[in-house]
């Protein structure tokens, strides 16, 4: 299983797993289909599927482009109410309720953001469970036997209250992230509670240009967990098999 990123951040969402078979399962419609088109040889016969996590345009916004080249896209009700347009390929997704896209099962997970929003844990025989969480300021679930993470990690409370942070320049933005996205130290609180002994991967997410510090916050939860930590940056494929070796 390859773990690929079309981009991670404000400017647009997008991640790709794709079996050693060919099928690919995308996760957000944040990032144009062309940029999938060329991770898959120009072949979008390869997609089962794309999972989108909420209506927010970074996360959802080429959704209906998606649509038009004929790929099934799966996310909430509330967030196909809000799209703008109907589709037979839009389909809605039920918490807790798990489905099978192609040969990837996804159970929807209901998480903390200030519109209805999704995060994933996916199974697949190659990469086994994966856990996906976006804007959410914390997570409520514990999970058991993860093999792969990929979690956002979008701002550090100091550096937000810092001098170059928007707690210095914009107190509304800074209330608005403290209360719909997932900081360093939250981060660091959901990797403590949970069992990592089957964690081969966590890949941070979603990291503002602002308020984060790529290397810092590598550091920090790579050293924290003694687990292969990556930054999603565009263009970054990692090995997301069960058994790595």
């Amino acid at each position: 299983m390859n773990f690929n990123v079309l981009g991670s951040g404000s400017k647009g969402n997008g991640y790709v797993l794709t079996a050693s078979c060919g099928q690919a399962l995308v996760i957000e419609a944040g990032v144009k289909p062309l940029e999938l088109k060329k991770l898959l040889d120009f072949d979008y016969s390869r997609v089962e599927g794309v999972i989108v996590s909420h209506i927010h345009g970074d996360h959802a916004k080429y959704t209906n482009e998606y649509v038009e080249k004929g790929i099934n896209v799966h996310t909430g009700q509330e967030t196909i109410d809000k799209l703008g347009f109907k589709s037979h390929r839009l389909h809605a997704l039920q918490e807790m309720k798990a489905v099978m896209i192609g040969d990837f099962k996804v159970l929807p997970i209901p998480m903390k953001h200030d519109v209805p929003c999704l995060g994933f844990v996916i199974n697949h025989p190659e990469s086994g469970n994966i856990v996906f969480i976006t804007d959410s300021f914390f997570s409520p679930w514990k999970f058991a036997n993860i093999h792969n993470w990929i979690i956002e990690c979008n701002y550090s409370q100091e550096i937000m209250d810092g001098k170059d942070g928007y707690g210095a320049t914009n107190t509304f933005i800074r209330n608005r992230v403290l209360s719909s996205h997932l900081s360093l130290e939250n981060c660091q609180e959901l990797f403590r509670v949970n069992d990592l002994s089957k964690t081969n991967n966590i890949v941070l997410t979603h990291l503002s240009d602002r308020n984060s510090n790529e290397k810092q916050f590598k550091k920090v939860i790579e050293d924290q967990t003694l687990k292969t930590t990556t930054i999603a940056d565009t263009g970054v494929e990692i090995n997301f098999n069960k058994t790595p070796f």
